[in-house]
């Protein structure tokens, strides 16, 4: 791909137009998609709010209303040292009077990394264990959670977050063949094929998993009783080496991406999904004509812990 002419048509010039980078989806034009008779388009859903964006506010909606509803007055949640959910939830919890802790998986750093620092920021308790003992949640949970706590699973997946993914796809404003987005625990990818399924729609989520060795993520999601058979696949081939793992292809292609479109994205997430739609692409996995809606799930701060690593390129 020729990243020098990859676009996004988008010259906003007054404040409703800057609302329709969120309200709607905006087509990228790139020679790659027009060879291959593709049209792609993106989400751009880490607009949402810049600490709670994207699939973590989705995620969120459902769990806060239940927060409030029980009156509890704190929650409590797992996370790694970039952990864009514990951000998250964080400043979910400050703007709504709640208290926060958040465990942390690894040794208390010597200083606390931008992540973290915001995280605190926001009010949240940090609790550092070792990475044996967070492997040991339950033991975690019964020693820390208490009847004014509201536990909240690592990455916030749950049902109430399957519920506020799967709206998703009331928003769009077109008729997809492919809905492509970067997967971790794939709750946001099996929410929106869950909303997909309700709808009747001809569509397919490809869910770009970037966990190394992560194939159970198929076999637990793409069947859920009530729902009948999801429309989704899982893609295991682009994790780069494993969760927050990169490569000098995936860096290069993601700063150019930056570079020539002034999309952000994150080499953790994001970076690789992207990356992946276009090798599928050149592969032709996807029929001509097909319609294809990129999701950006947000998290950019993540790119943060990687500003230093440039150097290998």
């Amino acid at each position: 791909m020729n990243l020098l002419t990859c676009r996004v048509l988008i010259l906003p010039k007054k404040a409703s137009d800057l609302f329709k980078l969120f309200t709607e989806e905006q087509e990228i034009h790139d020679p790659l998609f027009k060879a291959a008779n593709v049209s792609v388009y993106i989400k751009r859903d880490d607009l949402i709010h810049p600490f709670i964006s994207g699939n973590k506010w989705r995620k969120l909606k459902y769990i806060l209303a239940s927060v409030l509803m029980q009156r509890k007055t704190g929650i409590l949640t797992f996370g790694g040292a970039y952990s864009n959910h514990l951000l998250a939830t964080a400043c979910l919890a400050a703007m709504n009077n709640l208290k926060s802790t958040g465990i942390v998986r690894g040794e208390k750093p010597a200083e606390l990394n931008e992540t973290l620092f915001l995280c605190q920021s926001f009010g949240m308790k940090l609790i550092f264990v070792s990475r044996e003992t967070y492997q040991d949640k339950e033991s975690l949970i019964s020693k820390l959670l208490d009847a004014n706590t509201y536990y909240i699973p690592e990455g916030g997946s749950s049902v109430e977050a399957l519920l506020g993914c799967a709206e998703m796809v009331d928003e769009f404003k077109r008729s997809y063949s492919h809905i492509v987005l970067a997967s971790g625990t794939a709750t946001t990818a099996t929410g929106i094929a869950m909303g997909i399924y309700r709808k009747g729609l001809n569509t397919r989520v490809e869910s770009i998993v970037v966990l190394r060795g992560a194939e159970y993520l198929g076999q637990e999601f793409n069947y859920l009783p009530e729902h009948g058979s999801l429309p989704i696949n899982f893609h295991h081939n682009y994790h780069c080496g494993g969760y927050a793992k990169v490569n000098p292809e995936l860096l290069t292609f993601m700063f150019g991406f930056i570079a020539a479109t002034g999309i952000l994205l994150e080499p953790v997430y994001t970076a690789k999904a992207y990356l992946a739609l276009t090798n599928l692409i050149k592969e032709s996995y996807f029929p001509q004509k097909s319609s294809i809606l990129f999701i950006h799930t947000g998290g950019l701060l993540g790119i943060l812990g990687f500003k230093n690593q440039e150097t290998i390129l």
